[in-house]
Parts: structure tokens; C-alpha cells; sequence
């Protein structure tokens, strides 16, 4: 009885089901890439008007992919008779399940506008947010990609990055490289402090105003421990940072300073 049905079926209805499958498939493919050529062209035309930042370009840009995406959507569902009347009355159906699945991807949705109307941070820009610290490469509809300094992309969804904390280091023009040093009791500390003054001034990128910080941070039992702070770009904090390291080795090992030994504890035999 089943096969007859599906017989009777096929022999009816299906090269018309078959021709809007493949009617379907082509809507697709299609609309697909006339959707990305659009979205291309789009984006030219903003950048070469040169008055949106990119930020808000590749913003706008994935509004349009989504929106341009569901209207396709909606023909491919057409061509199979299903209308958007119908459709909507399905989802309304749905009510709760949906709501519930889709209200992670709202709340993504409503942070990336705060984000976009606020601005902490930019493409391009150095931040840490949502747990995630690297060079921000897009600010999406429903997420924030970055890529970290050890070179993984990374998506992070607006709502994370909108309830967390931002720090944004590319805001300011210049930031502090904090870096230490430790030297042995039996080294006269002002000496070693103006013996590190020109060294860490002499390292390409750091700042002359305001100059280096380099004082007693606090005592140890092996030794006082200095604070070595340069100031640079934040381009160029990472190199600041291992130059800093190194000029500090060379200039300690040039004085011949001893390194710091943890004291020894002596015991009274009785």
C-alpha cells in the first residue's frame, strides 16, 4: 500500500517536486553569490567615501549579508508553495522553544548596537574583552572577532564582550611596559639605578617624555627589587618589553653585579 502511494506520487508530483528542488538548489547558489557581490560592492562604496570608519562598515556590512540571506530564504520557501504568512504563523507556533534558542542570539544582536553606538574600540584597535585579549578584526552583528598575539582568531559574542570589562590599549597614544629587576644586598642600588637610566633610554621606540620609571619597588631577602617602567607606542609594546629584559642583563653583567642567592638560615647546634 505504501508503494503504491509513493508510486502514485511519484508518477503525479514528483518531476514537479524534482524541478523545484533543483529550482531550489539553484535559488540558492545564486542568490548567494549575487548577495556577496552586492555586500562587496556596498563595502567599496563606503570605504571610498572614506567617511565611515571600518568599524562600522563591516557592521553594516553583516546586516546587509543577514538581511539580504533572509530574504532569500523566504523566496527558496515560496517556491515550494510555503508563504510568508504561513511561515510567520509558524514561528509564532513555535513561541516558546524559539524565544528561548534565539534569545542568546538577540541578546548578541542588541549588545553589537551598544557597541556600535558607543564605541570602545575599533578594527584595529589592541583590546581585552570577553576574556580574550588580541587586535580586533571585526565588530559583527552578533560577535566581536579578534586575533590574539599568538595568532588564533577568535569569535567572542557582543553580549560577552558587552557584560564584561573592557580595556582598550590602542585609546591612549603611548602606555607603560612594566618590567623588573632584582639585584643582590651587596650592590649599591643608586648605582645600578643609574647605570639602567641610559641603558633603557637608549632602546629604539621608548619615549622621551615622560621619561622611564626606575626606583625600588620592595625589599626581598635576596635583594631590593627595582621597577623598570619605559614608556613607548602600543605598537611597539612587545618589543619595549623583551628590549627592556635584555638591557637589564647586559647592563648588570657589564657591572659585574653578583646574582641575588636566597640567604641561608643557620641553625645554633646546642
Amino acid at each position: 500500500m505504501n508503494m503504491e502511494v509513493i508510486w502514485n506520487f511519484l508518477s503525479t508530483q514528483g518531476a514537479d517536486f524534482g524541478l523545484k528542488i533543483l529550482g531550489a538548489i539553484a535559488a540558492w547558489i545564486v542568490g548567494r553569490w549575487l548577495i556577496g557581490l552586492a555586500v562587496r560592492l556596498i563595502g567599496a562604496g563606503l570605504e571610498k567615501g572614506r567617511k565611515l570608519d571600518a568599524t562600522l562598515i563591516q557592521y553594516l556590512k553583516s546586516i546587509i549579508s543577514v538581511t539580504l540571506t533572509l530574504i532569500l530564504v523566504l523566496a527558496i520557501l515560496d517556491i515550494f508553495g510555503v508563504k510568508t504568512t504561513s511561515f510567520a504563523a509558524l514561528l509564532a507556533g513555535a513561541g516558546l522553544a524559539i524565544g528561548a534558542a534565539w534569545s542568546g542570539m538577540l541578546g548578541n544582536f542588541a549588545a553589537g548596537l551598544f557597541l556600535q553606538v558607543l564605541r570602545p574600540y575599533k578594527v584595529g584597535d589592541f583590546i581585552s574583552a570577553g576574556g580574550t585579549l588580541g587586535t580586533v578584526k571585526e565588530l559583527g552583528l552578533f560577535a566581536t572577532t579578534v586575533l590574539t598575539p599568538d595568532n588564533v582568531l577568535t569569535v567572542v559574542g557582543n553580549n560577552k564582550v558587552f557584560g564584561d570589562n573592557i580595556q582598550n590599549f590602542s585609546a591612549e597614544p603611548f602606555r607603560r611596559v612594566d618590567c623588573v629587576a632584582k639585584v643582590a644586598n651587596s650592590v649599591d642600588v643608586q648605582d645600578a639605578i643609574a647605570r639602567l637610566r641610559p641603558a633603557i633610554a637608549a632602546i629604539a621606540n621608548v619615549k622621551d617624555s615622560p621619561a622611564p620609571d626606575i626606583e625600588i619597588l620592595q625589599f626581598t631577602p635576596e635583594g631590593p627589587l627595582l621597577c623598570v617602567r619605559p614608556y613607548t607606542h602600543t605598537d611597539h609594546y612587545w618589543q619595549v618589553y623583551f628590549d627592556t629584559h635584555k638591557a637589564i642583563v647586559s647592563t648588570f653583567g657589564a657591572a659585574g653585579y653578583p646574582v641575588p642567592e636566597t640567604p641561608m638560615a643557620h641553625r645554633t647546634v646546642g
